[in-house]
């Protein structure tokens, strides 16, 4: 009786959350790739130059971020770039097509774990995503292309930096999967494509390694809490 009290609660969750964010989402989602933005005379130093300033930052994790986008920034090619953005692009439609696409497959089979797997993988996702909204308004942290000029984006992200919204729900998506299907064919690439979402997050210089980390941590966390409604 609990459970179901629970599942309906989750499924109202999912519905709200949905109804609130998707007017949102494309803040979080949304990308136009523009010309990379022009260097200053402060970014075309060498290598060198700007890790040692980067280097200077007192906090320590805020200098990591620096200097690991930065060395980014300075290695990045045009045909990674395209690579990492058809990545960072990939997390929409996967979000959106995964949960359909196991619902339209449960409907037709007439399978009701399928069905609920849907629920699990839709509501992760969606209630990820409201998280994910609330701390980017409680944090309110700069882009690093605003934070720091050394730092040169791809193109021009909107909404706050903390968490990245692509990387959690992304792994609330490969977590949701990987427990509702716990087979080694299912787990790995799930969290590969995940990986690698987070870390085009990075690559295109819109996010910094700790927005990334805290957003692999709250996917993560959400899948992990919201499953025992679904079984």
């Amino acid at each position: 009786m609990k459970i179901n009290r629970c599942t309906r609660l989750i499924k109202a969750l999912f519905t709200l959350q949905v109804l609130v964010a998707v007017p949102f989402a494309g803040s979080v989602f949304g990308q136009v790739k523009t010309e990379e933005q022009p260097k200053t005379p402060e970014q075309t130093k060498t290598t060198a130059q700007v890790l040692v300033q980067a280097a200077q930052v007192n906090n320590f994790v805020q200098r990591f971020d620096d200097r690991f986008l930065i060395k980014l920034a300075l290695e990045r090619n045009d045909g990674e770039t395209k690579e990492m953005l058809f990545l960072s692009n990939s997390m929409g439609y996967v979000a959106y097509s995964v949960p359909v696409a196991l619902m339209v497959g449960g409907i037709v089979r007439h399978d009701s774990q399928m069905r609920q797997n849907s629920l699990y993988v839709g509501s992760s996702a969606a209630i990820t995503l409201g998280a994910t909204l609330l701390m980017k308004t409680i944090f309110k942290r700069r882009r690093p292309f605003v934070q720091n000029l050394k730092i040169v984006a791809v193109y021009n992200a909107g909404s706050t930096s903390f968490p990245s919204g692509h990387t959690s729900t992304s792994f609330a998506i490969a977590t949701a999967l990987s427990r509702a299907y716990p087979k080694w064919y299912v787990i790995v690439p799930s969290y590969l494509w995940a990986a690698s979402v987070g870390y085009s997050r990075m690559y295109l210089g819109v996010h910094y390694p700790s927005d990334v980390f805290g957003g692999a941590l709250l996917g993560t966390t959400t899948s992990w809490v919201l499953r025992p409604a679904f079984k």
